[in-house]
């Protein structure tokens, strides 16, 4: 337990840190969103592509670590569903509700992977990447759609909302990195530690936008759903990630993965998704910053128990 808590602590005080410099005025407002997008755009893929090109992807047992991924998310899919009359709430907030039980920050998962596992366990977040972010995205554009009325009168389609999508530098990068390993190129001269360079300043600059992005003035006005989106996230989908990685077989470390992945709070895209589509933004934003906070506690916890 100590060695885990000891591996997440400065991943979680590298958010603490990034919100407390927000909070301050200590960099420009204008920082953020440049940080932000500096670190999706270039840092986590050089992160991504350089992990990818040279790791023993031939000892990953690719199917079972997808089907223990995807199939909880789909599980917990259904389950809200289920649950939306016990909510007593209207479509926009139910679609946030519904994003918070399922979409990863993948700035937390890469970072405490890393921290955690080293080089494999970056490699097998890659996979966890390119299995869920797809799978959550079109789940959630499906809820938006169904549930939520067209944002400023106006519906966005499939297509503009699922080319983005296949288009993320997180999902490209490690494909461009899968090619490079199976050509037999692995990580280039120059290039290699160019790469390398780049990504290790993706997660001090990452965490810290995560933990600008925080807003904790949203989490108390619909506390109810908050609480309920936080603990499917943090609870539910673990522990059904964690039955289905035994079911498949998975070994110690894919297992561990796995498990970290559900774990992880919500994507502060989802809060994007949500204004854009006509969801309910300010909940969204709580269902983030609640799940921010009680990730510091519930990951370290439920990977203790997996030791």
């Amino acid at each position: 337990m100590t060695t885990i808590v000891l591996s997440l602590a400065p991943v979680f005080l590298l958010i603490v840190a990034g919100y407390v410099m927000k909070r301050a005025e200590w960099l420009p407002e204008a920082f953020w969103p440049g940080a932000e997008k500096l670190t999706y755009y270039v840092l986590f893929p050089a992160l991504l592509v350089e992990n990818t090109a040279k790791a023993a992807l031939g000892d990953i047992a690719v199917g079972p670590v997808a089907g223990a991924l995807i199939v909880p998310i789909l599980a917990v899919g259904g389950l809200v569903l289920l649950a939306r009359p016990l909510m007593g709430t209207d479509g926009p907030s139910f679609t946030s509700v519904f994003q918070g039980a399922m979409r990863p920050n993948t700035y937390v998962g890469i970072a405490g992977a890393f921290a955690l596992f080293g080089g494999p366990g970056l490699t097998l977040t890659a996979l966890a990447i390119v299995c869920c972010v797809p799978t959550v995205n079109v789940l959630g554009v499906a809820a938006l759609l169904r549930f939520a009325p067209p944002a400023g009168g106006r519906r966005l389609g499939w297509r503009a909302l699922i080319l983005p999508v296949l288009s993320n530098p997180l999902i490209v990068a490690p494909f461009i990195g899968v090619v490079l390993n199976a050509g037999g190129i692995g990580s280039p001269p120059v290039i290699g530690p160019f790469l390398d360079i780049l990504g290790k300043a993706a997660l001090p600059v990452g965490l810290m936008a995560v933990g600008a992005g925080l807003d904790f003035a949203a989490v108390r006005p619909a506390g109810r759903l908050v609480a309920a989106s936080s603990a499917i996230k943090l609870l539910v989908l673990p522990a059904l990630t964690y039955a289905a990685g035994r079911l498949l077989g998975l070994d110690a470390l894919a297992l561990s993965v796995v498990v970290l992945y559900a774990t992880l709070p919500v994507s502060a895209s989802s809060y994007v998704l949500a204004r854009q589509m006509g969801g309910n933004a300010p909940l969204m934003a709580g269902i983030i910053t609640a799940t921010t906070i009680g990730a510091a506690l519930t990951m370290p916890a439920i990977l203790a128990l997996l030791a």
